[in-house]
This record gives C-alpha cells, structure tokens and sequence, in this order.
C-alpha cells in the first residue's frame, strides 16, 4: 500500500519547507519537493497537504494504559485507554505504566495491554514496577523483564512521596544498574522512570548517586516536574531528562516549559499526559480530599499553547514529544522523525490554528479530515469492529 502526502509544511522536527512524502507500508521511502510518483488506485491514497503542516507522530512516555488510581478505593480505579483514545489527539507510540496500586493492577496486564495497542496498528512499550519497591514484576526479576520482554524497556519507581516504599539510596543505586544493564543486553533503554511526588528529599539522593557513582545520569528520568522544579532545572543541566506532565492546567505548564527551556538544553525536556492516571488532591494531613483523571488531550494542547501563546516555533514546541523523547528511550530515528526509512507516524496539522486534522501511525489512516477512520477492536457499547 502506497500513501503520498502532497505540499505539506514538514517538521521533521527541523524545518524542511513544503514537501511532499511518499509512505510504503509503514515507512517513509522518499520526501522531495515534488514526487511524480503513481500506482494502481486501489494500492494508492494521496492526502492533501496545503494548508498543512506534517509533524512526527506523538510519543507520549507516561500513560497508564490499563489506568490507575485507587487512592480512594477500589470504586476510583480508572478504566483502561482505548487506541482511538490515543490516535485522536496525534499520540501514535506510548509507554504503559502502573501507578499507585499495583495489587489490583498487574505488570501482565500491562504487557497485553502494550501488546493490544500493538494489534490495533499503534506503537505500544510499558515499564515494569510501580510506586512499590521492591518493584512488582513478571518473570520474578525487573532485569529479566527488561532483558527478555519485547515490550519492557525500563523500571517505574516513586520517589519523595507519601505513597512511595521509600526507597533508600542504596536501593535505587542497584535498581538503576540492574535495569540499565539488562537494556544494554535488549538493546533497549533500560531507564528508571521516577514518578517525583512534592516529598521532601526532591531529587537530593539521585542527585548524589550520579555524583557518587559511575551510572550515568541518562539512566534516571525523573517525572511530574512541577513538583520539584528547581531540583529539575539543576538535573537537566548535568545532563539528564526531565519530563514534564501536561496536567489539566496546559497553559501553565506551557509556560512553564517556556520558562525551562530558557535555562536547560531544550533536548533534555520531555512531555508526556499521565493519561488515565489519577489526580488526588490531599490535605495538609495528606488525606484525599478529591480526585482528578489525566486526559491524553492535553499532550498536545499543550504544545500548541506553546506555539500559539508561548511564541515558542513549531520545531521546539514538538520535539518533547517527538525527537526528544525517541532519542531518551533509543527509538530515534526510527520514531519522532520525518525522515526516509522512520515510521510512517505523522500528524497533519491545520495552518491556520494548529488543530489536528490527520493522523497516520505505521502508514495507515486513522484519523482523516477530523474524522476518525480507525475503530477499537470493541467499541463502548461492546459492539465488536466492523
């Protein structure tokens, strides 16, 4: 199957100028000014790209796919994402993930889901572990996870916060190298993804273990950035990611992230939704006094805060969630690129106001014109696909 995109305004993310991008399959095969190419209509789809700009599909590293919560019992657990949840608002790859409960919530559960999502025509990974350590897993190591399950690339952990196992120092040292050297045999990441609560400690003891040990800082990627903000400024000039959440607030994390990018490499500095997560609120006695949901939406709402409000240019608007996150979990570029032999994932965006109008994951159309062409193999009334 042959897809041609004519005339669109590429981001790779760098600026290519109007292009036109000629797709086989699922990957890019040529991007040039003008491409006479032609085949047999039934094997061939040409989309319009004036008017359009045509960016990386969206990776978005921080989604609880089989949904979180359960801070306030078993009735506030969240239900699980939908593939169209994700494709909708141009997010092609994700990372799963277990939050806060890993009793009613398990890694199994999270690898089948990564594997679903997978069927359904999206790129799909999860990480082992949770909030807890030791780190709940599969096989009955976190290295064997990583090392021999396709869909495994890292280790969630939770550090400075009140639901955490407070992991000592120590602990989170020989995880980091557990993990990090059973990526090196997968060829895969091989990160620690720390949800970072508003605890005391903030970034104080991964901090030292880089300055104390030989384990590059490249293996810690600290989350929920606002919760820490200073201590993630600090960490992001010594080299390491750091990983914004969108939130239900887009417009101050825009400018907070315009603010970030002021003063860290702008390669270093992630987004991603905690889509399908929980939002409790606590009191000063930390007991929950009410509870909010991440929405996938507000990936990229934000990023278009960022370029409609921010004045931030497209390029740097979408690299956190494009190059920038591919390039952290060695998937560039091969993901979070416009390039000849990348994964045909692409968004078009509308010229005018930034709205999603198209989206392509592994060279097929599931979304067109602003409507949804792509069907979740079970829709909400438990009807099966056509």
């Amino acid at each position: 199957m042959f897809l041609k995109i004519e005339k669109a305004h590429v981001f790779a993310p760098e600026d290519l100028g109007i292009k036109d991008v000629l797709i086989c399959n699922d990957r890019i095969i040529q991007i040039a000014d003008q491409i006479g190419f032609t085949w047999d209509s039934s094997e061939f789809k040409v989309l319009d790209g004036h008017g359009k700009i045509l960016v990386p599909g969206f990776i978005d590293q921080h989604v609880h796919i089989i949904g979180g919560g359960g801070e306030d019992g078993f009735a506030s657990l969240i239900r699980e994402v939908q593939m169209t949840d994700c494709v909708k608002y141009g997010v092609t790859s994700v990372v799963g993930l277990l939050g806060t409960d890993a009793n009613a919530k398990s890694v199994s559960a999270l690898v089948a889901k990564a594997k679903a999502l997978r069927e359904q025509g999206m790129s799909a990974w999860c990480l082992t572990g949770s909030y807890a350590y030791p780190s709940v897993n599969l096989t009955g190591s976190v290295a064997h996870d990583v090392a021999f399950i396709d869909e495994v690339i890292g280790v969630k952990i939770a550090i400075s916060d009140h639901r955490s196992s407070n992991v000592s120092k120590e602990e989170l040292a020989r995880l980091a190298t557990q993990v990090r050297t059973a990526g090196l045999l997968a060829k895969k990441a091989g990160i620690v993804h720390m949800h970072t609560g508003r605890g005391k400690k903030g970034y104080k003891d991964v901090l030292a273990i880089v300055d104390e040990t030989d384990i590059p800082i490249t293996t810690f990627r600290p989350t929920h950035v606002a919760n820490a903000y200073e201590d993630a400024i600090t960490f992001a000039n010594k080299g390491g990611y750091i990983d914004f959440t969108s939130g239900n607030e887009t417009a101050k994390t825009a400018h907070l992230m315009k603010d970030a990018m002021s003063r860290a490499p702008l390669d270093r500095i992630t987004l991603s939704s905690d889509s399908n997560g929980s939002f409790p609120k606590w009191n000063d006695r930390l007991e929950i006094v009410g509870m909010g949901i991440g929405k996938m939406e507000t990936l990229y709402d934000t990023v278009r805060h960022l370029i409609v409000h921010e004045h931030v240019s497209v390029s740097d608007a979408i690299s956190p969630i494009t190059k920038t996150v591919a390039t952290g979990l060695l998937l560039y570029p091969r993901k979070g690129s416009v390039a000849c032999g990348s994964d045909a994932d692409l968004v078009l965006l509308n010229e005018t106001d930034y709205s999603i109008d198209s989206v392509i994951a592994l060279g097929k159309v599931m979304m067109e014109n602003k409507v949804l062409q792509a069907k979740n193999y079970y829709d909400y009334d438990g009807e099966l696909k056509n």
